[in-house]
């Protein structure tokens, strides 16, 4: 009878330490492009709906108080509210601002200046929505730099300042945008759309700022294959310039493919950092079958971004203060 009870606690020792931890992927479903934030004391995940792009045409939203637990809202927004959306709505970036979210999200995939489509704003009273257009039309409709307008990230500099990051057919762009959104202004030297691509950029920008530098992460190989990857650089400035360094998530065999097309979750007043991304299962071949995880982001002492490990475990459960 000892026996059996020492069995029965280990095992319920091990059940109780599994669910402490999110797993990867950390939802069900095909989810891709996972934009990461943390409004109050709840994390937030916005991805991709992974699906053929006259499918992919809403977006579902998933918050926790926790990391492992997660809360799926359908339908935040759809191509019902983006009257000029038709297909392919990728991408999600959001952020808070004066007790409004807004949502950034690319639709349509356009191939030239003379079709409609681009980066769009919808904007919501809370972050699980209803989002409803913010501007009635696209806020980038056109190339600029060779970019295809898509995959944005917002960034909020530390003087105040709110800058986009996106571009896809392997150009950056950085642009700078006015305080209410609905726009864009010019740099001090006169330019709008600022080419910051480095070496190896595919798409999937992303920026954050940490002790003094800049980093500017992307994703690099194609997003349907294995070799589907992330890569960064540093600089001074937001608008860099920036020098590729190299490699820091791909795919491992005994795991996962195609990780790439972050973003990066930092726990507020902490120098504590998580990576938020889509992989594709080691069994799966459709290139839409992605699902979305979380492992730990870690720097080394030069400040440089280690390798990541990508995990089947994921992340240990972890509350807002």
């Amino acid at each position: 009878m000892r026996i059996r009870i020492c069995i029965l606690l280990l095992s319920l020792a091990h059940f109780s330490h599994a669910q402490t931890r999110s797993g990867n992927p950390v939802f069900p479903g095909w989810y891709a492009d996972p934009e990461t934030a943390v409004f109050g004391h709840t994390y937030w995940i916005y991805p991709t709906f992974s699906a053929r792009y006259k499918d992919q045409v809403f977006f579902d939203a998933f918050s926790s108080a926790d990391l492992v637990h997660w809360e799926k809202h359908g339908h935040i927004v759809d191509t019902s509210a983006i009257h000029w959306a038709k297909r392919a709505m990728w991408a999600p970036a959001i952020t808070e601002k004066d007790g409004k979210y807004y949502f950034f999200f690319a639709a349509n995939d356009i191939q030239n200046d003379s079709t409609v489509g681009g980066i769009g704003v919808a904007v919501a009273d809370r972050p699980e929505g209803p989002f409803s257009d913010y501007l009635g039309k696209p806020l980038i409709d056109r190339f600029h730099n060779g970019a295809q307008p898509i995959d944005q990230a917002v960034f909020h500099d530390k003087d105040g300042s709110w800058y986009m990051l996106y571009g896809g057919w392997r150009h950056c762009n950085i642009v700078r945008l006015k305080p209410d959104f609905t726009g864009l202004l010019p740099f001090p030297d006169g330019t709008t759309f600022k080419e910051i691509t480095p070496e190896g950029y595919v798409e999937g920008p992303y920026m954050i700022y940490r002790k003094g530098k800049y980093y500017f992460m992307w994703s690099e190989g194609g997003w349907g294959g294995p070799d589907y990857s992330v890569a960064y650089a540093m600089a001074e400035s937001p608008v860099g310039p920036f020098k590729r360094i190299g490699k820091i998530l791909q795919q491992d065999m005994k795991v996962a493919t195609g990780a790439g097309h972050h973003s990066v979750l930092q726990i507020p007043g902490t120098d504590d950092y998580y990576i938020v991304y889509h992989r594709r299962p080691l069994e799966e071949t459709d290139a839409n079958h992605r699902v979305t995880c979380i492992d730990k982001m870690e720097f080394d002492e030069k400040g440089l971004i280690k390798p990541v490990t990508i995990t089947k475990e994921g992340v240990a459960e972890r509350r807002l203060k």
